[in-house]
């Protein structure tokens, strides 16, 4: 599974010096490459320090967002929140930062995209845009270099759009904002990242009930008033004896081949039975569900609902038609109960043999075991 394995393999990669997505031009003939912290000069110099300079400071002179001197004051009833040095420097909150840095710069490595501050390099939407389309599996129509401020945001605008409507999330109640995450605001931008991994790739080790105690400043017609409060940023994780490591399929799958042949066509035999109805049957477990559809009706057989056309694409054509079939898919299958473990969409999209087997093999489990006379576990190896 790419990701995962770009996520493993990060820690023999960090060091390297970020490279160009985007070419921005600099004057007659002169360009400027990077898309994020640091742009690389490329003329001839004996061995010394690197005379790496940032694109905000080299972009034309232009101002390229907000700077915690240039944030505006606070307006009557308008809120800001503060973390204070203590909250920074808690080692669970510093965990959780590094991890997403890592799983970031793991997702955009073919993209030799670089992030190193979340609270620097996340507030104009270029990283945020890069990381959604790789994330869901599409493209957003939108600028891919904004240098002013204002087309700053109107990026960040449409990005935040896109992703709080993957995320099913309407902006009043995000822990999220356009205006916090361009402010710079740490823990509104880590509240959005937490949510994006935990919805596309839920296996992303995020360190469990990280809580970070924040100030907020409220504008009175009397005055400037100030409060603490702890904000959740992860939940408290199952361990133990309630999150095994491994399952049932993991069990099957390390059994011997002709074993594990007789489960696959033991399944494929029950898919074919359950969209016999829709005059529909399949021959290959890892390709024919790849694209979603056939996945999406026969949950709506066995689940006993009708997926309405508008919900779905029928007939997919690009790539995130198909993610778009298979996340909703994964979202019925977690809301009836059925996955007890993690499955990527990307990997149903990219043909996971275990995903697939595992996704098809809850559904086996739940259905067949009503339809057994002898009552017998699915869960029971033999």
């Amino acid at each position: 599974m790419g990701p995962q394995r770009a996520w493993a393999g990060l820690s023999a990669r960090r060091g390297r010096a970020a490279r160009a997505v985007s070419t921005v031009a600099l004057g007659a003939g002169e360009a400027t490459e990077g898309v994020r912290g640091e742009v690389q000069d490329k003329s001839p110099r004996g061995p010394g320090p690197s005379s790496a300079v940032t694109i905000r400071e080299t972009v034309a002179g232009l101002p390229l967002g907000p700077t915690r001197a240039s944030c505006p004051p606070l307006f009557p009833g308008a809120k800001k929140k503060y973390l204070p040095p203590s909250s920074r420097k808690d080692p669970k909150f510093e965990e959780l930062q590094k991890v997403l840095v890592e799983w970031i710069n793991a997702a955009l490595l073919p993209e030799h995209v670089v992030v190193r501050s979340l609270e620097e390099d996340m507030f104009d939407g270029l990283i945020l845009h890069h990381l959604f389309q790789k994330l869901a599996g599409l493209r957003l129509q939108v600028e891919e270099i904004a240098l002013t401020a204002a087309s700053q945001r109107r990026k960040l605008e449409v990005v935040l759009g896109a992703v709080n409507r993957a995320l099913q999330v309407e902006e009043p109640q995000a822990k999220w904002s356009v205006e916090a995450i361009f402010n710079k605001d740490l823990v509104a931008t880590l509240h959005l990242l937490v949510a994006l991994a935990k919805h596309f790739q839920p296996s992303v080790p995020l360190p469990s009930n990280v809580q970070v105690e924040v100030v907020t400043i409220e504008s009175t017609k009397s005055g400037l008033k100030s409060g603490k409060s702890l904000e959740q940023l992860t939940t408290q994780h199952s361990t133990g004896k309630d999150q095994p490591s491994e399952d049932v399929l993991d069990e099957l799958l390390k059994m011997a081949p002709e074993k594990v042949r007789a489960v696959e066509e033991a399944i494929v035999s029950f898919v074919n039975h359950s969209l016999r109805s829709l005059g529909l049957a399949v021959q290959s477990l890892n390709s024919q569900f790849a694209d979603g559809v056939i996945l999406l009706l026969l949950i709506g057989q066995l689940e006993g609902f009708f997926l309405h056309l508008k919900e779905f694409y029928l007939t997919p054509s690009s790539p995130a038609e198909m993610m778009h079939n298979v996340t909703l898919a994964l979202e019925l299958l977690r809301d009836a109960g059925l996955l007890s473990h993690p499955v990527s969409p990307e990997d149903i999209v990219n043909k996971d043999p275990k995903s697939t087997l595992r996704v098809l093999y809850s559904l086996f489990c739940k259905h067949k075991l009503k339809a057994s006379a002898d009552g017998t576990p699915c869960g029971t190896l033999h």
